[in-house]
């Protein structure tokens, strides 16, 4: 029994080290960030959440419009940033085929998005997600994330970050894939 036991130390050390290499690689299994699975190319996931009013809205009720499917929060500053041109953007493109989606994911609701959107006079649809299901759903690493999707649901672009949504290029580009069919 007594050459067994530093045997058993031996093998108990190699097993905790073991463990410990797991937990500190960058791409174990344990510490990855998960990867969204959804690309360009790939339907759009449908989901359906209340809007300021109450109502219920879903993906799937904007069918044959281009999407532009916004997460975001009333927290976050690139999002307070990106806000007024998505507004110009809106405007813009409003009364043909398309359509801003902006999925707030702030745990309070109603109560700041509601306020928020009237202080900067946003009138493009704010959707409520409090429990941040968009999240899991489309694979969001960080806010603002924004989907474009086409007019058959598919995702035509993925953009991570904030960006100047009312310049000339974008217009264009959003006009190019509501033309599209």
């Amino acid at each position: 029994m007594q050459g067994k036991k530093p045997l058993l130390f031996l093998v108990f050390f190699v097993m905790v080290a073991a463990v410990i290499i797991l937990l500190q690689e960058k791409d174990s299994l344990f510490n990855s960030p998960p990867k969204s699975l959804l690309q360009p190319g790939l339907p759009a996931p449908d989901f359906a959440f209340p809007g300021l009013d109450g109502k219920m809205v879903s993906l799937g009720d904007y069918k044959g419009k281009v999407v532009f499917l916004n997460i975001w929060a009333t927290w976050c500053p690139s999002c307070r940033e990106e806000m007024p041109s998505m507004e110009k953007l809106y405007k813009e493109l409003k009364g043909e085929d398309f359509e801003i989606l902006a999925v707030s994911i702030d745990a309070s609701g109603a109560k700041v998005v509601a306020p928020f959107m009237k202080e900067n006079h946003l009138s493009f649809p704010a959707l409520l997600d409090p429990k941040g299901t968009t999240k899991y759903l489309y694979g969001t690493t960080g806010i603002p994330e924004s989907f474009i999707i086409d007019k058959d649901g598919r995702i035509e672009q993925i953009i991570i970050g904030p960006m100047d949504w009312a310049t000339a290029d974008v217009v264009r580009y959003f006009r190019d894939l509501i033309r599209k069919r």
